[in-house]
């Protein structure tokens, strides 16, 4: 296993704004701890500990480099900022290397599946990572996970993933991790259905009609007033 190793600097336990001012330097500010060590408030750099976990992923085991010595580690929790995802704070947790650990590793899916290549399914993808015991030596990175015979109806389950030596598995087997189904389509019902269900399709809206009992109304009056224009004369007229 290769060594990675990741400097740090001790650092007081002070206010918010002097965390601020140590990552604003570039650096993470950090607790270690573990069994049978005492803890401390350290620091390291946030580009090289971000550098590690992209190349080693979460569960990798660093040789952190203390005043009195190097120390295996694990990262036992990142904090990170709600809106950017920088990272804010790091537990590091002693370990021992000839000790099992408890760790969730992601379960990594590979291949399609063919109830979605050629019946038009869906996948589920419902468990993304299992918590394994393991000495710290035997974790893997990720557990692929090959789901490209499954059909229409079809899963796998925590008991499907492969056997890796040294490699516990501490969830139920039965747990679904990946399913295939179908996508429903609601089709519109029928007028006729409709109907029998009680409801009418609507009606579409008569928008000029409004105005053609206007124009009707403004005609009747238009005639009335010109056969009242016609009769005055003959009112009018002497015997």
């Amino acid at each position: 296993m290769k060594e990675v190793i990741l400097e740090t600097e001790v650092r007081e336990t002070g206010s918010k704004s002097s965390l601020e001012a140590f990552r604003k330097q570039g650096k993470i500010p950090g607790t270690f701890y573990g069994k049978g060590v005492k803890p401390s408030n350290i620091a390291v750099n946030s580009r090289d500990f971000m550098t590690i976990i992209a190349e080693n992923g979460a569960n990798v085991i660093i040789s952190l480099k203390l005043k009195d010595g190097k120390k295996p580690v694990i990262v036992k929790e990142l904090q990170r900022n709600i809106l950017t995802q920088a990272p804010i704070h790091v537990d590091f947790q002693a370990i021992s290397l000839k000790e099992k650990i408890e760790v969730l590793v992601p379960i990594h899916i590979e291949g399609i599946a063919d109830g979605v290549k050629n019946a038009g399914g869906v996948m589920e993808h419902i468990v993304r990572e299992v918590r394994i015991a393991a000495l710290p030596t035997n974790i893997p990175q990720k557990i692929s996970l090959d789901v490209s015979a499954l059909t229409i109806g079809k899963g796998l389950t925590i008991a499907d993933l492969p056997k890796l030596e040294g490699v516990e598995y501490l969830q139920d087997p039965s747990t679904l991790v990946v399913n295939v189904v179908t996508v429903k389509v609601e089709e519109e019902k029928p007028a006729a259905e409709a109907a029998a269900a009680g409801t009418e399709p609507a009606q579409p809206e008569v928008i000029s009609k409004g105005k053609k009992d206007k124009e009707g109304e403004e005609g009747a009056a238009a005639a009335g007033g010109a056969g009242a224009a016609k009769a005055a004369p003959a009112a009018g007229t002497k015997k």
